[in-house]
């Protein structure tokens, strides 16, 4: 059965996107949940036009995160927790005390989510994050932890 995606679907493809799936896919699951709707002629125009503007969409989004990325890159973000002996921390450091600090500092507004740490930061010192505000952005931000 031909489609049209109304939402991006992993797999199969993004928004306005025509594609041939299984019958028994489209009709149990993507058309009820409101993903996807069956291809006719004026359907494939309106998903034409959902396509241009999900590529205008991405572009700016894009934009906006190698903007970010610029600015984030130069910078040091300054953490600072307790620590015993040996720099260790009372307690750690997560992506959600990462974006406060990054808020704080400069006033850039990320998830938690855009943040990729393999665990928590459990010790003083320099430590490396990264982050990927959008799917083609990703960049490293540096992140000192010291002694308060």
């Amino acid at each position: 059965m031909r489609i049209v995606l109304h939402e991006a679907v992993s797999g199969l493809g993004n928004r306005g996107d025509l594609v041939e799936v299984s019958d028994g896919y489209a009709r149990n699951f993507l058309i009820p949940a409101g993903r996807a709707q069956q291809a006719t002629a004026g359907v494939e125009a309106q998903a034409e036009a959902m396509r241009k503007s999900w590529q205008l969409k991405n572009a700016k989004d894009r934009e906006a995160a190698e903007e970010i990325a610029k600015l984030l890159v130069a910078r040091s973000i300054m953490i600072p927790a307790r620590a015993g002996a040996g720099g260790k921390l009372f307690g750690s450091i997560t992506s959600a005390d990462i974006v406060a600090a990054i808020t704080a500092q400069t006033e850039i507004e990320l998830d938690r989510k855009m943040l990729h740490l393999d665990e928590s930061i459990r010790t003083t010192g320099s430590h490396i994050v990264t982050a990927q505000p959008h799917t083609d952005v990703q960049f490293p931000v540096t992140v000192e932890v010291f002694e308060s």
